[in-house]
């Protein structure tokens, strides 16, 4: 029988402003180890020692749990974040996302997405073709909750990204949220970049393309950043969607292929083929 999970989930802030966020699905026995591991965390952040921390805990012996496989993982280098920019609108056009839904959602992460162009805790709800915003609370976002990776694909998504050089926690948690929301069926791509100041990395992720990470998409010592998520003109019912990626518990318990770097147009004919 498998031990009981627990969602364990930190929000940290500094001057009433959202600072950081990270969470697990853990046993018992881990739960007491990653609860010190995120209060270090928020204790440790760049941006400054956090002046609130919230560590929750739910017990989810009771709730179904999702399990998937974590994405494809490539990097495409790239010599500075607006060749980074323009990297990413190509594969997000390819994914389905309109020019004008692209360039309105690079210019609210750029500028910060919540009101008072402060970063926004969760993720912008994007209508593809629009870009309309369609996330019910624009200061808050769509938060994607209650995600994590069996003991096992830790070690293994560790092992595997030393040898690209991409073992931190930034690539970690991303390529897992990745993998939620691109479970949820209903997400044409995603676009992120950090808003840590010392971390200019970012990337697109969509179905049939796997997780495309870029070294640049913002330039260094930026704090604002935040994620898009695209969903098609269609989906105007949002409340599953929402209700997947906030509150349902997806678990990843299997790997996808982790490539070597490769150039953009290496890696967009290789989509043309698949097309």
């Amino acid at each position: 029988m498998e031990s009981t999970l627990y969602s364990i989930r930190m929000h940290a802030t500094r001057l009433d402003t959202h600072l950081s966020g990270a969470e697990a699905l853990v046993s018992e026995t881990e739960l007491k180890r990653a609860a010190a591991d995120l209060v270090e965390r928020a204790l440790g952040h760049s941006k400054g020692k956090a002046h609130s921390i919230r560590i929750s805990i739910d017990d989810l012996t009771d709730t179904e749990v999702v399990r998937g496989r974590l994405p494809d993982l490539v990097t495409v280098p790239v010599a500075d974040y607006l060749d980074g920019r323009q990297a990413a609108a190509k594969l997000l056009r390819w994914a389905g996302v309109s020019n004008f839904a692209i360039t309105r959602s690079m210019e609210d992460l750029g500028r910060g997405a919540a009101p008072g162009n402060k970063a926004m805790r969760g993720a912008m709800l994007v209508d593809a073709v629009s870009g309309e915003r369609l996330e019910p609370d624009t200061s808050r976002g769509v938060r994607v909750s209650r995600l994590g990776l069996t003991p096992a694909t830790t070690d293994a998504l560790r092992s595997a990204l030393q040898t690209l050089g991409l073992d931190n926690d930034h690539v970690r948690e991303a390529l897992a949220l990745a993998g939620k929301v691109l479970a949820s069926g209903q997400v044409l791509a995603e676009l992120c970049w950090s808003d840590d100041p010392d971390y200019t990395a970012g990337y697109v992720a969509a179905p049939g393309l796997g997780y495309v990470r870029f070294p640049h998409l913002k330039p260094l010592g930026e704090d604002r950043g935040g994620r898009a998520f695209f969903v098609p003109p269609a989906l105007r019912d949002l409340t599953s969607l929402i209700f997947f990626l906030q509150e349902t518990p997806w678990l990843a318990d299997g790997l996808g292929h982790l490539h070597p770097p490769i150039a953009l147009e290496t890696l967009r004919e290789l989509l043309d083929r698949r097309a």
